[in-house]
C-alpha cells in the first residue's frame, strides 16, 4: 500500500505532529498501521530503507507525537509546557539517533524505530528551542491544527500550505465576497 504523507511544515518534528489532520474537525489519522509509520520515516528522510516498525513502535510513536504536537501549541501560545509532554519527548530524545553511514556512492542513513523517534524527538527540541522559534504559526485554515515555520518574506504566510488550506480559505473568501456583493446589489435595488 502507497502512503503519501504530507511535509509542508518546514521541519521534520512539525510535519510529524501534523499527521492526524482536521483534529477540530473530523480527524483523519495519518499513522494507522505500522507500514504508514514505517514509510513516514523514508518519505521524511530520516531513514533511506525501512523500519520494520511493530505495533508497540506504532503506540510509541503516537504517544511522542501527541507529546510534540502539545508542546508546539503551548510554545505558540505562549503557554507553559505540559510537565508529561515534556518528559515523552525528553525520553525519546536520549535514545541514539538515526545513524549515517558513508558509502563508496554517497551516504545512507538506517534506523531502529526507536532510533528514528529520537531523530524526530531531537528536530523537536530544536525547533522548540532554537533561532526559528519567532516563526512558529498556526495555519490560518481554523479547521487545520498544523504548526509551520514561515520563512516567507515578511513573514506575510497564512496557511500551512496552498493545497489544501490556502485554496480552501482563497475560496471561502471569495465566496463570502460575492454573497456580500449579492447583498449589496439586492439592498440597493
Amino acid at each position: 500500500m502507497k502512503h503519501s504523507h504530507s511535509f509542508v511544515c518546514g521541519n521534520p518534528a512539525l510535519d510529524f505532529a501534523a499527521t492526524v489532520r482536521s483534529r477540530l474537525e473530523v480527524p483523519l489519522e495519518m499513522f494507522s498501521s505500522t507500514e504508514s509509520l514505517d514509510s513516514w520515516f523514508r518519505e521524511s528522510g530520516i531513514v533511506d530503507g525501512d523500519t520494520n516498525c511493530q505495533p508497540a513502535d506504532l503506540e510509541t510513536a503516537l504517544v511522542v507525537r501527541e507529546a510534540i504536537y502539545s508542546l508546539v501549541h503551548s510554545k505558540v501560545a505562549g503557554d507553559q509546557y505540559d510537565g508529561d509532554a515534556l518528559a515523552v519527548v525528553n525520553d525519546a530524545a536520549r535514545t541514539p539517533p538515526a545513524i549515517l553511514k558513508l558509502m563508496h556512492d554517497g551516504r545512507e542513513t538506517e534506523a531502529t524505530p526507536t532510533q528514528a523517534l529520537s531523530t524526530v524527538a531531537r528536530y523537536a527540541i530544536e525547533v522548540l528551542s532554537g533561532p526559528e522559534v519567532p516563526l512558529l504559526k498556526e495555519c490560518a485554515n481554523h479547521g487545520c491544527t498544523r504548526v509551520y515555520i514561515d520563512r516567507s518574506r515578511g513573514s506575510r504566510r497564512e496557511w500551512c500550505a496552498m493545497d489544501p488550506c490556502g485554496n480552501k480559505m482563497k475560496a471561502a473568501a471569495y465566496r463570502a465576497r460575492k454573497r456580500e456583493d449579492k447583498l449589496v446589489s439586492t439592498a440597493a435595488n
